[in-house]
């Protein structure tokens, strides 16, 4: 008799919405930390700053039905001034990487909800590995900057890619991708 592997259930279907519950935020922060702490170094213990007060978490949840199994992602946008937009942690969980578009997911609605807000302007920090995705999703690079001792590019939205999304709550499915 030939034994299959059992292989780890995967989800196909992802919601990125507003975080809404508290259940949400906590592990949005736990994902930020496992990314941005443990794996990347960059901070030591815990990511948080004076942002997290007033920024809105965004979270991509893995589905099953229609019941959210755990969360994948994250990505919190805020309110610099009025009309200006920043988007910051984007971070998804190694395991969901390179099965489906969660990180462009999360980024879009990031820019979407911030545009039905009045967003006339958005910006991100972002890593310079991250460069091309962000490329590809219509941003360009303004400039170069350090953060946290580490390079990063600082780039612009381009925001008529981006329809306003009037329901972040309810947000987006991004599916993933089929195997090949």
């Amino acid at each position: 008799m030939i034994i299959e592997p059992v292989l780890p259930f995967s989800a196909s279907e992802f919601q990125v919405k507003f975080a809404t519950s508290a259940w949400e935020r906590a592990q949005a922060h736990a994902l930020r930390r496992a990314v941005f702490c443990e794996e990347q170094g960059l901070f030591e213990g815990d990511d948080r700053d004076a942002i997290d007060a007033h920024a809105t978490p965004i979270v991509a949840l893995s589905m099953l039905g229609v019941a959210a199994d755990r969360l994948v992602g994250t990505v919190r946008i805020h309110e610099a001034e009025p009309g200006v937009w920043w988007g910051s942690r984007l971070a998804v969980h190694a395991d969901y990487r390179k099965i489906g578009a969660l990180g462009a997911t999360l980024v879009r609605l990031a820019v979407s909800s911030a545009s039905a807000m009045g967003c006339r302007t958005f910006f991100a920090n972002v890593q310079p590995q991250n460069g091309l995705l962000f490329r590809r999703l219509h941003w360009d690079v303004i400039g170069e900057i350090d953060i946290y001792g580490k390079p990063h590019l600082r780039m612009k939205a381009d925001l008529a890619w981006y329809p306003p999304c009037p329901t972040p709550e309810a947000g987006f499915v991004a599916l993933a991708r089929k195997a090949a």
